[in-house]
């Protein structure tokens, strides 16, 4: 005859069981942490250069007429989103965070074709859109708003904040540490869209 013990142990092995992921529920949770580290990825990037304020931020900004000091705004922003995307838990702020990051890449969209420019120009804001919106759309219930975790552990385990935690600083050192080569790399961008007549010294 089963013990107290024994019905407690083999409930709570089957709750853990029943919370794992198998199938299209690990297809889906990948999915979704895939989508995210790209808009991470971006947002932190952005944040970096819009902070720094390399050249290709200010000729964008010169180009669609937004005031120099936007790109502070912009970065800060990138920076809060970022963080709120990243960590667990927080599911009502999260829903703010992307709908600014839609707001953002579908205002920068249309503010080139508004302008006319080439789909070099609106299609990348457009492609982080839809990354932020499946982001969204794939996340797991403990990271919407109300959401619980399906298992009886904290949402907002250690384990989890140090993942997160460990994830914006690793990509945050990459924006930083490559922040020179890209504004290389990115320094002809408004000479060869035709925003600016002449190379940077």
């Amino acid at each position: 005859m089963p013990t107290v013990t024994d019905v407690r142990a083999r409930a709570t092995a089957e709750k853990r069981v029943a919370a794992e992921p198998t199938g299209s529920g690990r297809t889906r949770l990948i999915v979704y942490w895939a989508t995210t580290f790209v808009i991470l990825c971006e947002l932190l990037t952005g944040a970096a250069w819009d902070l720094m304020t390399i050249d290709w931020m200010e000729d964008q900004l010169a180009h669609l007429g937004y005031p120099d000091y936007f790109a502070y705004i912009l970065g800060v922003c990138h920076v809060a989103a970022a963080v709120a995307i990243a960590v667990p838990g927080f599911g009502l702020i999260k829903e703010w965070a992307y709908a600014g990051v839609c707001f953002m890449w579908a205002g920068a969209a249309v503010s080139y074709l508004a302008l006319g420019d080439a789909p070099v120009s609106w299609a990348p804001p457009l492609m982080f859109l839809a990354f932020a919106v499946a982001s969204w759309a794939l996340r797991p219930a403990d990271r919407r708003p109300g959401g619980r975790a399906t298992t009886d552990r904290p949402s907002t385990s250690p384990r989890e904040w140090a993942a997160s935690v460990g994830l914006l600083v690793a990509l945050s050192a990459v924006s930083l540490l490559t922040l020179p080569v890209t504004a290389d790399i990115t320094s002809d961008w408004a000479v060869e869209r035709g925003w600016v007549d002449e190379q940077r010294p």
